[in-house]
C-alpha cells in the first residue's frame, strides 16, 4: 500500500469508529450522564476525570472541553490521587472514570474512597463486566470493532470515541442551560475564538 493510501485508510478508519459509535452507544445512559453534568454547577459540585495513558489525554480534554461550557471539572493525575490528591474530591461531586479494559489498577484505586466519600461514579469502558463496569454507579459503554493501527492495539479511535460522546453531552449541556456568548466570552477572551466573540458582542 502506498504511503497517501496508508494515512488515507487510517483517518476512514477512525472516522468510521465515530460513526458506527453513533448508532451503537446507549443514548438513555448518556442523558442520565447529561443530567448529572448539568446540575453540577448548580449544586455548587465539580467533576474530576481520571484515565492513563491515551485514556488520561482523553480524560484530560473531556475536562476541559466541560469548563468550557461552565461545569466545574479537572483532570486528577492517577500518580497524583494516592499521595493525597484524592483530598479533592468530596461528597456529591462527579468522578468519572476513563478505562478501555475497565480492569486498569491506577483506575480502581479511585474507587474505595469516591465510594466512602459519597461520590457519583461514572465509568467510561467497553467491559461493563470489568471491576469499573460492576463497581461504578452508571456505566458508559463505547466499545469499538478495532483499532486502525496494523496491529489493531494503538487506543486511537476509542480514544476519539470518548472524547466525542463527551463532546455531545457538553453540547447539549451548552444548549438547555442556556448558556450565552457573554458568558462564554467571559472565559474565553483569547485566541480566534475570542477575537470573533469580541467582534459579535
Amino acid at each position: 500500500m502506498e504511503r497517501k493510501e496508508r494515512l488515507k485508510k487510517a483517518m476512514k478508519d477512525e472516522a468510521e469508529v465515530l460513526s458506527r459509535n453513533a448508532e451503537r452507544i446507549d443514548y438513555e445512559i448518556m442523558s442520565k450522564i447529561t443530567d448529572i453534568l448539568g446540575s453540577v454547577k448548580r449544586k455548587g459540585k465539580k467533576v474530576v476525570l481520571a484515565g492513563c495513558g491515551t485514556a488520561g489525554q482523553a480524560a484530560k480534554r473531556i475536562a476541559h472541553t466541560l469548563c468550557v461550557v461552565e461545569v466545574p471539572s479537572f483532570f486528577l493525575s492517577p500518580a497524583d490521587s494516592i499521595h493525597g490528591g484524592m483530598g479533592v474530591m468530596q461528597e456529591g461531586d462527579v468522578l468519572i472514570l476513563i478505562s478501555k479494559s475497565g480492569n486498569t489498577q491506577e483506575i480502581l484505586n479511585y474507587l474505595p474512597a469516591a465510594q466512602k466519600k459519597g461520590l457519583t461514579v461514572i465509568g467510561v469502558t467497553e467491559n461493563e463486566s470489568s471491576k469499573l463496569g460492576r463497581a461504578a454507579d452508571i456505566v458508559l459503554k463505547i466499545k469499538i470493532d478495532r483499532e486502525p493501527d496494523c496491529w489493531g492495539l494503538v487506543s486511537s479511535a476509542s480514544t476519539l470515541a470518548f472524547i466525542s460522546a463527551f463532546d455531545a453531552m457538553a453540547f447539549a449541556i451548552m444548549e438547555e442551560n442556556g448558556y450565552t456568548k457573554e458568558e462564554f466570552y467571559l472565559i474565553h477572551t483569547g485566541g480566534g475564538v475570542g477575537d470573533i466573540l469580541r467582534k459579535e458582542l
